[in-house]
């Protein structure tokens, strides 16, 4: 393997352009996650940090998830009104080329959606993208939004 020369990193690193940082509000943070339909769900199992790929949807600032049955995610069905599960969710686009794009991370408890409207209504509404049985649906009313866009 070549090694670089000090001279070598130094233009390397004069080719990439400086990026900046703008915080986005949470408004601007939600409607951003709600462009996109996959992202990723942080959550509890046995007491590490456990993350999966989803699919989800934002409906007047709610974050709606269909997990997969007898998946980890399936834990989070249990979660009662009030009682919920702490999630974080993560969805954004950082293009591997430029660098350039966009990161939220929504926090707050994950409960389950009970009413049968409801999940039929999102049973059509987020197909899911992997085989087997998701038999309801969990919701998450973030309490706390950040976000980032590189620019």
């Amino acid at each position: 393997m070549k090694s670089r020369s000090p001279d070598s990193v130094s233009e390397s690193a004069a080719a990439v352009p400086v990026r900046e940082v703008e915080e986005l509000t949470a408004a601007e943070a939600l409607e951003l996650l709600g462009s996109v339909g996959l992202g990723h769900i942080v959550f509890t199992q046995h007491a590490l940090p456990a993350v999966r790929p989803v699919n989800h949807l934002v409906e007047g600032g709610d974050i709606i998830v269909r997990p997969h049955e007898g998946a980890t995610l399936a834990a989070l069905m249990g979660a009662e009104e009030g009682t919920g599960v702490v999630v974080a969710y993560e969805a954004g686009t950082i293009d591997p080329e430029t660098h350039l794009g966009w990161s939220v991370v929504a926090t707050r408890y994950v409960t389950a959606v009970t009413d049968p409207r409801e999940l039929e209504r999102y049973a059509h509404l987020l197909q899911q993208w992997v085989g087997g049985t998701f038999p309801g649906a969990v919701r998450i009313m973030p309490a706390l939004v950040t976000g980032f866009r590189l620019r």
